[in-house]
């Protein structure tokens, strides 16, 4: 065994077993197993105990994050100065629409032991499986950038400016180093941290909220009435455009593979499959909650005045700060912090599904501290050239955000087309693939999910696309795009169960 001060250390981790990449160590995961058991059934489900509740919270929670990073606020902001409270009650469904998605990729994970990302690997060719692995990465840092970026805001807001964005972009990239140094704690301990995380963004814009003091009535409104106009379209389109974030779907269904539970026994994955919908259905409650706030803190603001179409995240707390005055404590404080939080939990979740997606997908038995420097390094150094750039001007950075959502929903179909064939799959699911019923409701959201980013990319190439030769390479890539798309599609259907039940009608 090597020295610690051996620094020859291979960064390849030692495989006595030549055992392909796996999301935990088996020393790293949560034990659940024995605790509770009943009777020796390998089909009973066990009672519900709020001890395995809270052994099993945890997973949920890092994958809401996703629904309250930097983008998803700066679309709520913008959705309430623009439309008012008229959209809440799309983003209550738009988060029920995640939570469906969110769900099949537990039940994925849990059922089979595996994450989405290890078993594209198995189940499409090499070509394919690289052309996902990398529209993957590109989701991923799209999605970094605009979290690095909403970070550095809010150091920039809570130094007073004395800390350019380049600055808040290099102290964010350190928090790769945190994300280390928490693992080496357990899953527990960096699941703690999250939740403090969330608790801050929670009192941030609660306390937001109790300053703006919005109308109860018209908050229910919004929510429980459906109303839309050709006037808020394109931040109804936003609203459920950035709900479903590509890497999450990776994310989520490694994460629930931290608890360690006995797969021989039937029983036991349905158990873990109720107690993971229970926490996740609680956390993107929490979310949403916060998402409203948000929203309608911006919508009493702001809402009919000339400023609304002019907001986005870099101005937002100025506009906060003289619209509601300082306060007890200055609201452009307040909205820092929360803005921080979200920035920095949303950059180490990142990170975090950064090293499945990659480890997945290449099977790569790197030592955790190289993995996650590679996945930082993806995204940190074209943050920073973004940031050094783009510094100067608000609407350059508007712009920014704008082709950085682009490049985010043209990957959506490249994580929601593998989920959806794989958990409807009878080799992969068992007895706990999805039934009929919901799988024709998974495929009706997925491709509502995907209609509507066709209408932002058809909207955003329209206005953007100057040009013959631009054109035509627009529309070569769009050729591709749509070839693989149905590639996907072809490839994931079963023919053998559909022959099969073909054969059974006609005896």
């Amino acid at each position: 065994m090597p020295s610690p001060h051996d620094h020859s250390q291979p960064l390849l981790v030692d495989s006595e077993q030549d055992q392909p990449e796996t999301a935990y160590d088996a020393a790293d995961k949560v034990h659940v197993v024995g605790i509770d058991e009943p009777e020796d059934d390998d089909f009973k489900t066990p009672p519900f105990s709020w001890k395995k509740l809270w052994l099993f919270t945890g997973p949920g929670f890092l994958m809401s994050i996703a629904f309250l990073d930097p983008g998803n606020l700066e679309g709520d902001l913008q959705a309430g100065a623009i439309a008012g409270n008229s959209l809440l009650w799309l983003l209550l469904w738009a988060t029920a629409m995640g939570l469906l998605v969110q769900l099949l990729s537990a039940r994925l994970g849990v059922a089979t032991g595996r994450h989405l990302a290890e078993l594209c690997r198995d189940e499409y060719p090499t070509w394919a499986r690289m052309v996902l692995w990398v529209m993957a990465e590109l989701a991923l840092i799209g999605a970094d950038i605009q979290e690095v970026i909403g970070s550095a805001i809010a150091i920039k807001i809570l130094s007073n400016g004395a800390l350019p964005l380049w600055s808040g972009v290099v102290i964010t990239a350190l928090d790769c180093f945190i994300f280390l140094f928490l693992e080496n704690y357990g899953v527990r301990k960096l699941e703690a941290v999250f939740a403090v995380l969330i608790a801050t963004m929670a009192l941030s814009f609660a306390w937001m909220f109790g300053e703006a003091k919005p109308s109860g009535t018209e908050l229910l409104i919004g929510i429980l009435v459906p109303k839309l106009s050709s006037r808020t379209i394109k931040q109804a389109v936003g609203v459920v455009g950035c709900i479903i974030m590509p890497h999450n779907v990776f994310l989520h269904s490694a994460l629930v593979q931290s608890r360690e539970i006995d797969h021989s026994k039937k029983g036991r994955v349905q158990e873990a499959l109720n107690y993971y919908s229970i926490e996740s259905t609680i956390a993107l409650v929490i979310s949403f909650v916060i998402n409203l706030f948000v929203t309608t803190v911006f919508a009493k603001g702001f809402y009919g005045t000339d400023l609304a179409d002019s907001i986005g995240l870099v101005n937002a707390g100025q506009y906060l700060q003289e619209k509601y005055g300082g306060g007890v404590f200055p609201i452009l404080y307040i909205w820092g912090i929360g803005l921080l939080a979200a920035g920095q939990s949303s950059t180490i979740t990142g990170t975090y599904a950064g090293q499945f997606i990659m480890g997945g997908f290449l099977d790569l038995r790197l030592k955790k501290w190289m993995r996650a420097l590679i996945t930082r390094s993806c995204a940190i150094i074209p943050t920073i050239i973004v940031a050094l750039v783009f510094d100067t001007s608000e609407d350059t950075l508007d712009v920014l955000n704008e082709w950085l959502n682009v490049l985010q929903s043209i990957q959506i179909p490249f994580a929601l087309i593998p989920l959806l064939f794989l958990v409807s799959k009878e080799q992969i699911m068992g007895v706990f693939k999805i039934g009929p019923v919901l799988k024709i409701v998974a495929w009706l959201v997925a491709a509502l999910v995907m209609v509507i980013n066709g209408y932002l990319l058809l909207d955003f190439f329209s206005s953007e696309v100057n040009g013959l030769l631009v054109g035509f390479i627009v529309c070569a890539f769009t050729a591709g795009y749509v070839g693989f798309i149905v590639y996907l599609v072809i490839r994931g259907i079963d023919f053998s169960s559909w022959c099969r039940s073909k054969r059974l009608q006609i005896q």
